[in-house]
């Protein structure tokens, strides 16, 4: 049996067909609703389906980071750098600036590959170590750092790459 789903808006007292924007806007907002401040973080697998949901639909790559307590908990969600369809500039002081203003003991981060890709580059690894390098310096602990390619993620922690 097919069940036919659309959202609908509002329109002056009637109703008509959402654009694919409104959707997606929509989407969105069931998302970022799923995990909440507290959320814990302590399963790769949770980090990997959090980034996943966020930005594996996105045709830019895009560079997010997790902030959490000490416990592993979030804290915040923050978008920190926005690339083009094969790359993103990213830059470890504004990382740990990040990490300081929200107050976090750790850190994940994670990224797009909009070619759906999810070995990691070479410039992948080396960003990584230098955000673990700089994040050590102010007492922050790099957790993991997640590719995400379409609709599946990989957890570079968890493959003994960080």
């Amino acid at each position: 049996m097919f069940v036919e789903t659309r959202l609908y808006v509002r329109e002056k007292a009637r109703y008509a067909p959402a654009d694919p924007s409104q959707v997606l806007a929509a989407a969105q907002e069931i998302i970022d609703a799923r995990m909440v401040r507290g959320t814990s973080f302590k399963d790769p697998a949770v980090a990997c389906a959090f980034f996943r949901d966020k930005f594996g639909h996105l045709e830019r790559e895009v560079f997010a980071a997790v902030m959490l307590d000490t416990r592993h908990r979030l804290i915040d969600y923050v978008e920190l750098f926005q690339g083009t369809i094969d790359g993103a500039e990213v830059h470890p002081r504004e990382v740990v600036r990040a990490a300081l203003g929200f107050n976090a003991a750790a850190v994940l981060v994670a990224h797009n590959h909009p070619s759906g890709e999810l070995e990691p580059s070479a410039a992948d690894l080396a960003v990584t170590a230098r955000l673990k390098q700089a994040l050590a310096l102010v007492d922050v602990r790099l957790l993991d750092h997640v590719i995400v390619g379409g609709r599946q993620s990989q957890s570079m922690a968890a493959k003994g790459l960080l």
